[in-house]
């Protein structure tokens, strides 16, 4: 193997591999590790919105769950309508006081 071959492979494998590091970005990584105060102010921030999503999508099933109860609570059931419609009382009872 010629020895401009050989440092075409080196180079074209250096220059892969520095496109696979710029592309993980690890220099960002690296300098987020050295600012600890810029890392805990991302977790926080990142910590609100994930409580804030998982509440509203909580809010968003819960009342989709009341809609579909109420319906089935208005249908007469003999069995399961009773029991839907104190779930639905209560619930009503427990957003009155609030």
């Amino acid at each position: 193997m010629p020895l401009e071959e050989k440092m075409n492979t080196v180079y074209r494998l250096t220059f892969e591999w520095a496109h696979i590091l710029e592309k993980s970005r690890i220099y960002q990584y690296t300098d987020l590790l050295y600012s600890p105060w810029r890392l805990i102010w991302r977790n926080i921030l990142f910590g609100a919105a994930r409580g804030v999503g998982i509440a509203l999508g909580f809010t968003f099933f819960a009342a989709t769950i009341i809609y579909i109860l109420q319906g089935l609570g208005a249908l007469n059931l003999p069995i399961i309508g009773d029991y839907i419609a104190d779930i639905v009382r209560i619930v009503q009872r427990q957003l009155e006081f609030k």
